[in-house]
């Protein structure tokens, strides 16, 4: 037999679901309306003038499978996601193993590492532009060399993954961090007894016991590199002969859906690409027992 409640419970629980109440119709409004409205208007043609919607089946599909720029517009965005995540993990896990040591001026190196992380992006892309710059940019200074950083089709790409490593490193390093300052002493200290080397250590108990971080960054940045637009935009010239090598699949929805003012075909880009990214990541959860290890 159910009990009934309270007045006073009933009154919590009123005040309770008032208090919670904008969140759920902003996460309605903001987030799930916006999924079916995508999903819905992958099936139709833009009206003239991008008013009203015309249902038209899965032509949008058909033609998304036959279009060559969305093929290679997909390649450009998991080229940069097989290039750049490797770089930013490896590179992310040794600073932080190295800071996480006691040395002179520890948060200081810490602190200019995590910076680029409060630097807006079309800061960042300005700066590394002016950087890149084949005239006067401080690169081709330093090096004493005329190198067309963005306007060279066959290291563009190469140019884009340069800062998007940069401008992610101090996010992974600190949650690397973190992860490495939760790992019991008691291990290393067992290790050191048992005779075991600093490589061997670091393979056999700092990398097994960061792998939940480890698989967290992984997920996140497969994530974000397949959704890569900002830096490609507000770096290269879309004029230049460099573009379409780093042209990608994001930035064609946007060039669908608000250049062209198609929508129902920029949705159907758009949930092609939520598909690869769903597989990605129920892969990725299906395997996770098999390299994850939680103490």
């Amino acid at each position: 037999m159910k009990k009934k409640m309270s007045h006073r419970a009933k009154v919590e629980a009123m005040w309770g679901l008032a208090l919670v109440a904008p969140t759920i119709i902003g996460l309605l409004i903001l987030n799930y309306y916006p999924i079916f409205e995508t999903v819905y208007q992958s099936f139709c043609k833009t009206g003239n003038f991008g008013k009203g919607n015309t249902f038209i089946g899965l032509q949008n599909y058909i033609k998304l499978f036959q279009d060559p720029e969305v093929f290679s517009t997909l390649f450009n965005s998991v080229k940069y996601a097989v290039i750049s995540l490797p770089l930013t993990v490896a590179i992310s896990l040794v600073l932080a193993v190295l800071l996480n040591r006691k040395m002179k001026g520890r948060t200081i190196y810490r602190t200019i590492f995590f910076l680029p992380m409060v630097c807006a992006p079309a800061a960042i892309a300005m700066v590394w532009k002016w950087m890149f710059n084949q005239d006067y940019g401080l690169l081709n200074h330093l090096f004493n060399a005329k190198i067309n950083w963005v306007t060279d089709p066959s290291i563009a790409m190469i140019a884009i993954v340069v800062v998007g490593v940069w401008s992610s490193l101090g996010n992974n390093m600190i949650l690397l961090l973190g992860g490495l300052q939760d790992i019991p002493r008691d291990y290393y200290e067992a290790a050191s007894v048992d005779g075991s080397t600093g490589i061997h250590t670091f393979f056999h108990i700092t990398i097994p016991l960061l792998s939940p971080m480890l698989f967290f960054i992984i997920q996140t940045g497969i994530m974000g590199a397949l959704q890569l637009f900002d830096l490609p935009f507000m770096i290269m010239d879309q004029s230049s002969k460099a573009w379409p090598s780093v042209k990608t699949i994001t930035y064609l929805f946007y060039e669908y859906a608000f250049e062209r003012s198609d929508r129902g075909y920029g949705a159907a880009i758009i949930m092609l690409l939520i598909c690869i990214i769903s597989v990605i990541t129920f892969i990725l959860q299906k395997t996770e027992k098999k390299w994850v290890h939680y103490e």
